[in-house]
């Protein structure tokens, strides 16, 4: 390095500007030699120095003078200082090794200042760094970011701003996912790069960049992604207004604001000066910065701030550890100058103690303004706010519903299967579906916010992986991005959570379950006659009009009966004289346990009725036994009642859905199954065993049950159903010889269940799973929707959604109770005995008319003659009881009435009573 006496080293340009300072020649005037290291391509700076030179020889009042030598730097030459290119960063390394005071311009915060990072207090005087606009304008997007918790979003920034070492920093300690990068050349690739953003699930953008680059980009963008669901930020270091052939579009715009008293000075630079390089901001802030800078060194001169027998090193001197020591306070007489600016002060700040570079910049305001465009054209500019720049700055809002307005609505994609009572359609729900998910996703909205739109995937599927490794249903639109939840009774599975997230349950563990059609045994209000078959009924009575037949005649024959031998029975207390009406009467009571009352007198009647009440009990007992049995066996008849049970009979076929979660299950079990038999194989017929090892394998029978092997194969000859209509109907279609069985979901199968009645469901439940919601791999909304669901459970919401959906489901169907073992004997196989009842009911009435109407009107009685019975010195009363007598005539039929007279008076010539 070419060794400069008494020189001052100032860097400060977007890479770095170094200045150095010279000794005074003159007392009218101060030479000051420049070494301005620029960045290549920087425009701005170097027409601002050249401007600055220009400027202090137009203005004598100043008394500086410059001699500049100016060196352009790159980013990947390492090349000699004085040559033509240089590293940016290496001149900040040399700068600090040799002590030479510098000002710079570089971007940057602390951590990016790897050169000047841990300098010590002395060094921090004569070695600033000031963060130029371009620098600060992008720490906007974490004021906005954290005003409206943006969750989200695509930074994109053309060449009028550096971001590189703004991906770690800008929205550190933030939980905002979020991608930077460059905007891309032509329409097709920026149209392309929106779509890769966008599958991504970001939906905020910000643009960073000059209006005329921020115009083609709008343009650029589909009209899909300036909806509501869409929020687009617009920054930019031009004083514009956005022109763009966009149509129907509303943005929030940001711009920095020129104050009324600045213009002025704006104004004589660009005419008198010819500072016009764009963007102006930035432009006059490397003016500011210079003209400073060299006033600074001006004053500490005239201050003596300045030592005028200052050496400097040359990089050939330099051994490591020897830099100079500076007793210079440049920070000092920098934030003393008097110099007006042109957008805002220089802020020279430390934050707890820590250095000044990475801290410093230039303190200006950016308007923000919600811009409507419509037609090409921005039809209305509404100001809302206004930002001052610096670090974690916060905005300040004077219209809070317009930016709320600015607010990208969170819209989720939801794909999800109709399954109810999970989901299923309704065109009056808001969003055309109702269920015990969709209740469950809003409760989960209301808590993280956000709005979502859903629809069904094509195939009606969850997800299975093919041979290939291939996905399908509602697993493969979370893998292309192209959905962000997965809603549903959505079992979680090994394989699904190799490619996709599950948050925590929402269900308790659900297994696989089998419905069968109902048994429907007929049931009949003469149940009870049919325990007995129809020939031993008509047995029955004929074997009681045989017996009640015999003893009629036994009694009229035998001498020891007692309408054959009366004065022989006189004596007793009943008398029944068994005629064939008695009869019929005595066989018919004595089956009941009333009796039949008085038995024969003769003793072959007595036979007779003994005989007949044996048969009788035994007939009862048989009876009361045979119903009892009868009626069980009809509600015992359950062919199948677990798993195993269907496993073992052949006669009902059985499968579940193809492509579900039960039909994988029985797969897999069979493929391990046989996977077991070929080791079992392997080791039996292993040559290299010794016969000591290989009689422990011996046996008759294979260890290992094949009860899943056997039962996939009779799936697959069932064929399994496509979908869940299929299997209802095949299950409904179930006949006693050909019957049908399936496998599903048990919440799918109580479900139906509960809404037919001539489904059931059979045996426990096996192969237990969650349900929970499914999201891409890697998204945020996992934890989200976690707090969310662990809050609702807390509040036993998702025990109440239960109520609502399972118990208190409108389309529950009435169905009646399903007959029990444990319960008793139905009216409908019983009540034919109260039929019986209410028609014995009815004869009697029937017959109790007929008996009226026969005494009444048949009869027809004729009075004959009435005896008068007086008794003796008594003539004329007839004390109360005296008996008349009475002589009828009927046809040729004679019968005697006896009559009781209640007469207390009767005349001398009682008179005939009439009757």
């Amino acid at each position: 390095m070419r060794d400069f006496n008494a020189l001052l080293p100032l860097t400060a340009i977007v890479a770095v500007l170094v200045l150095y300072n010279c000794k005074v020649n003159c007392q009218t005037s101060q030479n000051i030699n420049v070494l301005f290291i620029n960045e290549v391509d920087n425009d701005p700076a170097s027409k601002a120095v050249e401007v600055v030179e220009t400027y202090l020889k137009k203005n004598a009042q100043y008394g500086l003078t410059l001699r500049i030598e100016r060196i352009e730097a790159n980013k990947t030459d390492a090349k000699d200082l004085l040559e033509t290119s240089v590293p940016s960063e290496t001149v900040k390394s040399f700068t600090q090794a040799l002590g030479l005071p510098t000002i710079s311009a570089s971007y940057g915060q602390e951590g990016d200042l790897r050169q000047w990072r841990d300098i010590d207090a002395n060094k921090q005087k004569y070695l600033l760094q000031i963060m130029p606009p371009a620098d600060i304008i992008p720490e906007v997007v974490r004021s906005i970011v954290r005003k409206m918790n943006i969750t989200n979003a695509a930074i994109l920034y053309d060449e009028t701003f550096i971001m590189d070492h703004k991906y770690k920093s800008l929205l550190q300690n933030i939980q905002t996912r979020h991608v930077i990068a460059r905007i891309t050349q032509g329409d097709r690739e920026r149209t392309e790069e929106i779509e890769k953003l966008r599958n991504l699930d970001i939906n905020n953008f910000f643009l960073l960049g000059s209006l005329r680059t921020i115009g083609p980009v709008l343009e650029a963008v589909k009209p899909a992604y300036f909806q509501r669901n869409f929020a687009w930020h617009v920054i930019t270091q031009d004083e514009g207004e956005i022109a763009s052939k966009r149509d129907n579009a509303t943005l929030m715009f940001l711009k920095p604001v020129v104050y009324a008293q600045r213009r002025e000075r704006l104004g004589q630079l660009r005419t008198t000066y010819n500072l016009n390089e764009s963007p102006q901001i930035m432009t006059v802030f490397y003016f500011d910065l210079a003209l400073r800078a060299f006033l600074t060194v001006r004053d500490m001169i005239q201050a003596n701030a300045w030592a005028k027998d200052m050496i400097y090193m040359g990089c050939d001197d330099y051994q490591g550890e020897n830099t100079p020591i500076r007793n210079l306070d440049l920070k000092e007489y920098f934030i003393k100058v008097n110099e007006p600016t042109s957008y805002g002060q220089f802020e020279l700040v430390s934050e707890q103690g820590k250095p000044f570079n990475g801290y410093s910049y230039v303190k200006f305001e950016m308007d923000i303004d919600m811009v409507e465009i419509r037609g090409g054209n921005s039809v209305n500019s509404k100001p809302i706010g206004r930002w001052t720049s610096g670090l974690d700055t916060p905005l300040m809002i004077k219209d809070e519903k317009a930016i709320n307005n600015l607010t990208a609505d969170t819209v989720y994609r939801v794909y999800t299967v109709l399954q109810a009572p999970f989901i299923m359609r309704d065109p009056k729900a808001p969003k055309g579906y109702k269920g015990y998910c969709i209740d469950l996703i809003n409760e989960i909205a209301a808590i993280v916010h956000f709005d979502y739109s859903i629809q069904e995937v094509e195939d009606g599927k969850f997800g299975n992986m093919d041979e290939n490794g291939h996905w399908n249903g509602v697993v493969k639109k979370l893998i292309d991005k192209q959905a962000d939840i997965g809603l549903g009774s959505m079992s979680v599975m090994a394989e699904r959570e190799i490619v996709i997230d599950y948050t925590v349950p929402y269900y308790d563990l659900v297994g696989i379950t089998i419905m069968m059609q109902r048994p429907s045994a007929p049931s009949s209000l003469f149940k009870f006659l049919t325990v007995l078959e129809t020939n031993v009924w008509l047995c029955i009575l004929a074997a009681y009009f045989f017996t009640s037949f015999l003893m009629w005649i036994f009694d009229r024959w035998s001498p020891y009966s007692y309408q054959n031998n009366r004065e022989k029975y006189k004596d007793d207390d009943e008398k029944r004289e068994f005629n064939l009406k008695e009869c019929l009467w005595f066989c018919m009571t004595s089956l009941t346990p009333q009796g039949g009352g008085e038995a024969p007198k003769n003793l072959s009647g007595r036979l007779v009725a003994a005989t007949w009440w044996l048969f009788g009990f035994i007939i009862i007992a048989s009876y009361t036994a045979n119903l009892a049995a009868f009626l069980t066996v009809s509600r015992l008849d359950t062919p199948v009642e677990s798993l195993d049970d269907l496993a073992k009979q052949y006669k009902i076929l059985y499968a579940p859905l193809n492509g579900s979660s039960a039909m994988t299950y029985f797969e897999r079990m069979a493929n391990i199954e046989q996977m077991f038999y070929e080791i079992w194989k392997d080791l039996s017929l292993n040559d290299s065993l010794t016969p000591l090892e290989r009689s422990k394998l011996a046996v008759w029978d294979y260890p290992v049950s094949d009860k899943y092997t056997k039962m996939w194969q009779a799936m697959q000859e069932a064929q399994l159903p496509a979908n869940l209509e299929e299997a209802v109907a095949r299950v409904r279609n179930s006949t006693s010889a050909t019957g049908f069985a399936f496998l599903g979901d048990a919440t799918d199968i109580r479900y139906l269940v509960m809404t037919n009645c001539d489904l059931q469901v059979v045996g426990e439940e096996f192969s237990r799973k969650p349900y929970a919601i499914a999201v891409q791999q890697g998204s945020h909304l996992k934890d989200q929707f976690n707090n969310a669901i662990l809050t609702l459970l807390n509040k036993r919401q998702l025990e109440k959604l239960k109520e609502k959906w399972w118990k208190n489901d409108e389309i529950q169907a009435k169905c009646d109770k399903p007959e029990d073992q444990s319960d008793g004997i139905s009216i409908e196989n019983i009540g034919g005995v109260f039929i019986v009842i209410f028609v014995g009911i009815g004869m009697a009435c029937i017959t109790l008319l007929f008996e009226y109407w026969w005494y009444k009107y048949r009869k027809n009685p004729r009075i004959i003659d009435v005896t008068e019975a007086v008794p003796s010195g008594k003539r004329g009363k007839i004390p109360e009881g005296i008996i008349l007598g009475r002589t009828e005539k009927h046809g040729n039929v004679k019968s005697n009435i006896v009559l009781r007279s209640r007469f207390n008076q009767y005349p001398s010539k009682t008179p005939k009573p009439r009757f």
